[in-house]
């Protein structure tokens, strides 16, 4: 079991060998991370309702930044893990968030509606690759997460919401960052430094951008439901 835990992993362009230090430039960019922290919480900080939930957002940037680093060091299973943790529960609780916040949905409809989510990602995650004519290159697994950002983008939009328009703009940049993901294994030969960093950095502004949003548009006086 504890050779599981320790296990390495080889899944980015820009890794050559299992040394701490063999994807710099993917480590080094997660720094964006913390610098959306930085922005966002200074915002936080300024706001007189000090909103919870924009704090929890603001915890789980950090913690995906230190994930994201501990994985393109280690590059092992359990970093792996301590990397796609905090993201899935970012993902999770910002979409319960959004429900209550911008929908104004009940705390019982906007939780079963993210486990829910949780379920389906899961499979459409691991079926994806039948229904798409490309590889994705274990991006897929975040198709779900866009696909909610355009839905609830499109829906709020629709329903004259500002909130709508931020998160539509959320949604461009994550599929700018996505493709890049994406192509970092395709493009390797030509590019060998790879295109993942370029994922850490739109990721980096996308988290910001989003927390920023739930700040401007989900504050609690303006919830209904």
């Amino acid at each position: 079991m504890a050779e599981g835990w320790h296990r390495h992993i080889d899944a980015y362009c820009e890794r050559t060998d299992p040394s701490f230090w063999s994807e710099p430039l993917n480590a080094v960019t997660n720094a964006s991370f913390l610098i959306a922290f930085y922005v966002a919480y200074r915002a936080w900080r300024r706001d007189e309702d000090k909103d919870w939930a924009v704090l929890v957002l603001l915890v789980l940037m950090v913690a995906i930044g230190i994930g994201s680093f501990l994985f393109h060091t280690f590059a092992t299973f359990w970093a792996m893990l301590a990397d796609v943790i905090p993201i899935t529960l970012f993902i999770i609780f910002y979409l319960v968030m959004a429900l209550r916040r911008f929908f104004g949905c009940a705390w019982w409809q906007a939780l079963l509606i993210g486990a829910i989510f949780l379920r389906l990602s899961g499979v459409v995650a691991s079926d994806i690759d039948a229904l798409v004519p490309v590889a994705l290159y274990g991006s897929q697994g975040y198709v779900p997460a866009l696909a909610a950002l355009l839905i609830c983008g499109f829906w709020l939009r629709g329903l004259g919401r500002p909130a709508g328009n931020a998160l539509l703009v959320g949604a461009g940049i994550f599929t700018v960052s996505l493709t890049f993901r994406t192509l970092d294994q395709p493009l390797c030969e030509a590019f060998p430094i790879g295109t993942h960093l370029f994922w850490h950095l739109l990721n980096g502004v996308l988290l910001g951008w989003l927390t920023l949003a739930m700040l401007r548009h989900g504050r609690p006086q303006a919830r209904s439901g």
